[in-house]
């Protein structure tokens, strides 16, 4: 996919390393508590594969961290946020795009996302949750979410509500590329929706 060239390109691995270490749990307790294999996560680490949304949920629940901890530093918040186009935090994953709508900067519990997916584009194998609800609007294309097991195909003007404590998951099942934009309201004060869907960051899908 053709991404923005002012797209920030964060190494994921190196700032996994750090925060593990930082937090003194060695390779293998990490690996016992995120489910998931040493290997992968040397792999990780050395920044030879990028982690899927469902991977970074695991280790930043195996971390009692907010997944966005990977990616940046939490940001100064305003009771106004004017968020031009030329300075929307984005990130590039695979077949896909995310960019924050200025949410993550807001002092108050909503946060906006754009969301652009090429055919084939998803979210992961597995699916998320977090506290508030979400709402999801396609501009473009056709987007599938998974919700509780549940699926809705969203055509360009549909739209959709849920709570998110129930878990979900998107893809484009279609030909062509899917824009959409997702709202995320009323989660816990002491969490960033972004630290469990997708924010600010470089994520790729890899085999769970």
């Amino acid at each position: 996919m053709s991404t923005d060239n002012n797209a920030i390109s964060l190494e994921v691995g190196s700032r996994l390393k750090e925060l593990r270490e930082a937090r003194r749990i060695s390779m293998r307790e990490l690996a016992r508590r995120s489910d998931l294999s040493a290997n992968a996560l040397s792999m990780i680490e050395r920044n030879l594969t990028s982690p899927s949304v469902s991977t970074l949920t695991k280790l930043a629940q195996a971390l009692e961290i907010p997944i966005t901890a990977f990616f940046r530093n939490i940001p100064e918040k305003h009771n106004i946020v004017h968020c031009k186009a030329s300075e929307r935090n984005r990130v590039s994953f695979m077949k896909g795009l995310w960019e924050g709508l200025g949410g993550e900067s807001f002092v108050g519990r909503v946060e906006a996302f754009m969301l652009t997916l090429e055919s084939g584009g998803s979210s992961g194998p597995h699916g998320m949750l977090h506290s508030g609800h979400e709402f999801v609007y396609c501009l473009r294309g056709n987007l599938d979410y998974d919700v509780s097991g549940e699926r809705y195909i969203l055509e360009p003007g549909d739209s959709l509500i849920f709570s998110s404590q129930l878990v979900h998951r998107w893809r484009n099942a279609g030909p062509n590329v899917c824009n959409a934009i997702i709202v995320i309201s009323g989660y816990e004060e002491s969490e960033n929706p972004s630290d469990y869907h997708i924010a600010s960051s470089k994520i790729n899908n890899i085999s769970d």
